[in-house]
């Protein structure tokens, strides 16, 4: 019985100890309580945890990211120095988007099996946009409702723009993500 419990949680590490039940019960043999499952997959390692949350990043992208990075390995300080860095970022008001919780072995938290993919969204939360080089933090600048093609170019021509120039000087680099809104 153990090894099927262990075998349940591991070809699906977010089983919770009911669906484990429901998975080793049969009418021949009585399955354990949902708190013995929970001992047993305890005694072999398997503790229920959060999983990591990180970034979804498509493929196209994840592909895209590798050749940029190649093709700027080689960059030394001076190259840098005229970046400009920008990007958003969600503060939640009222706690976290949710705990989410995995059953999986120790020293396996980076494995992808036992990661959970997030995605920015719902409410109780604003957005800022934000910008920094080498030598300097940029503007913070809240962004009102959801940020769209003409709230981002405010942004970069009344902001970012001034900023830089003062900054870095007018020969600089301005460096963002592949967010649809940023390329429109």
């Amino acid at each position: 019985m153990d090894r099927n419990i262990v075998r349940s949680s591991r070809e699906d590490p977010r089983r919770n100890s009911t669906d484990i039940f429901k998975a080793v019960s049969s009418p021949i043999e009585p399955a354990p309580s949902r708190r013995t499952i929970r001992r047993r997959l305890n005694a072999h390692g398997l503790f229920g945890r959060r999983p990591v949350k990180k970034p979804f990043i498509s493929k196209k992208n994840q592909k895209a990211s590798v050749a940029w990075d190649k093709a700027h390995l080689n960059w030394g300080r001076k190259e840098w120095a005229k970046h400009v860095w920008s990007d958003e970022s969600k503060f939640n008001l009222f706690g976290s988007d949710g705990t989410k919780w995995v059953r999986r072995p120790i020293r396996t938290r980076y494995s992808p099996k036992y990661q959970v993919a997030t995605v920015k969204h719902g409410g109780g939360n604003f957005m800022v946009w934000g910008c920094f080089s080498e030598t300097a933090m940029g503007p913070l600048r809240r962004v009102n409702g959801i940020m769209d093609r003409y709230q981002y170019e405010d942004i970069l021509e009344n902001t970012m723009r001034p900023w830089a120039r003062r900054n870095i000087g007018r020969a600089f680099v301005f460096q963002q993500d592949n967010d649809p809104k940023h390329t429109s």
